[in-house]
């Protein structure tokens, strides 16, 4: 029999190991992905649509025939990709737009978890700039300002001083920077932060291994923010309580109280967590697979991806998710200047000696070579029986890649490594 035909919709890195873990199915025939990149190119037909670009996409699905969609980012689901699909008679994994304002709308996420008592940061939203800054100014700093509404990964501004405040504010509310709209100001909470995803259809969950990020740029978490730098699992300092608490008082109920207000999750629920004096408490909710920590995570799932997909696309039980004990660690390689300003087209070479898995980020070919086109450009993924032989493996491999322009931090993971 014929396999399966899927399609992906993105073209990161997050999306790469979604058609790795894809292409170990024995289910699947033929992958395709919508836009991709030269990594995914590897293991699947790039197709060159935009993942916000719906009614193509459906065309697209419609006229190859395409038994299975599964979308990897934030802004597809928000462009009502799931809807549109569904309405075709098209079978798709992902949320709802409705659903999908567990991430697309900070507002929304908090006076969900407020009405359903679930343990987050107190906060009060905000659409005048003066009220605001007045609130702010009136509470102790450091203050968490958050802008309702996608933003990139860049709609987060922790503010040290009344005067980081005002200008986040500004550009949040004012000079429309992110499109104008409301802001939400959080109380600051202190902890190891970590990530938490599940695969989620209605109050069914099915949770996946537990990984922590590195957002900082480099070495000692110094530098800006990023998209985030690495990722790894086996995280030492959440403890077996930390997990059961996080999965029956922080996921479970929030996939309920979804389902209870009309507006049920289906796909990819991510809790992003911190570990506070006070218990595990929620700093955000995202709507799909998180990167870098997919690209950790996904490598150690024993189960067929293909039929998790395509029984919670089609709201049927999954039999059984079965997850690999072995430690990953993943090490990104970004362009110089990331992420400021950053140059593209730099040749990239040494590929062809990576052992362990290698998931392209930002890349294009360009004259027979693959080089340079984002500001993440490709994340090294080592795996080992302890977190140690993974973070080797990975830093090997990283050494292996030769390219003028790239920079990587050899610390990811230290926080496990220093307990």
């Amino acid at each position: 029999m014929e396999g399966k035909k899927v399609l992906v919709v993105g073209g990161g890195g997050r999306c790469h190991a979604i058609v790795d873990a894809l292409a170990r199915s024995p289910q699947v025939g033929r992958i395709y992905c919508a836009p991709g990149n030269a990594g995914i190119a590897a293991q699947a037909e790039c197709v060159a649509i935009g993942d916000t670009d719906v009614e193509s996409l459906k065309r697209f699905a419609l006229d190859n025939g395409i038994d299975l969609t599964v979308v990897g980012p934030e802004a597809a689901l928000a462009a009502g990709i799931v809807d549109v699909f569904r309405a075709a008679g098209l079978k798709i994994f992902g949320h709802t737009k409705d659903a999908a304002r567990i991430e697309t709308s900070k507002e929304f996420a908090k006076e969900l978890m407020q009405r359903h008592g679930i343990p987050t940061a107190s906060y009060r939203s905000f659409s005048d700039y003066g009220e605001a800054l007045a609130y702010v100014s009136g509470r102790p700093f450091p203050a968490v300002l958050k802008y309702d509404g996608l933003a990139a990964g860049k709609g987060v501004v922790i503010a040290e001083t009344r005067e980081e405040a005002d200008a986040a504010l500004r550009d949040m509310l004012l000079d429309g920077s992110f499109g104008g709209g409301r802001v939400v100001v959080e109380d600051y909470l202190e902890g190891p932060e970590f990530s938490f995803m599940c695969f989620v259809d209605g109050e069914r969950l099915y949770p996946m291994p537990l990984a922590q990020d590195h957002k900082r740029a480099f070495d000692g978490d110094k530098g800006p923010n990023t998209g985030g730098m690495g990722a790894y699992t086996r995280l030492p300092f959440i403890t077996e309580e930390d997990r059961s608490f996080a999965f029956e008082r922080i996921m479970v109920p929030t996939a309920k109280a979804m389902a209870e207000e009309g507006c049920p999750l289906s796909g990819v629920l991510y809790g992003g967590l911190m570990k506070t004096r006070d218990g595990v408490k929620v700093i955000e909710f995202n709507a799909r697979f998180g990167d870098p920590e997919t690209e950790v995570v996904l490598p150690l799932l024993e189960s067929d991806i293909c039929e998790i997909f395509s029984n919670i696309a089609e709201h049927r039980p999954v039999a059984e998710v079965r997850w690999s004990d072995d430690a990953t660690l993943g090490i990104v390689l970004a362009s110089k200047g990331y992420p400021g300003h950053y140059e593209k087209g730099f040749p990239i070479r040494g590929l062809e000696r990576v052992e362990g898995r290698l998931y392209h980020m930002g890349t294009a070919r360009r004259d027979g070579e693959t080089v340079t086109a984002g500001g993440r450009v490709m994340i090294a993924v080592g795996r080992g029986r302890t977190l140690a032989e993974a973070h080797e493996v990975a830093m090997r491999d990283a050494g292996r890649i030769e390219c003028d322009n790239l920079f990587h931090r050899s610390d990811i993971g230290h926080r496990a490594f220093e307990k």
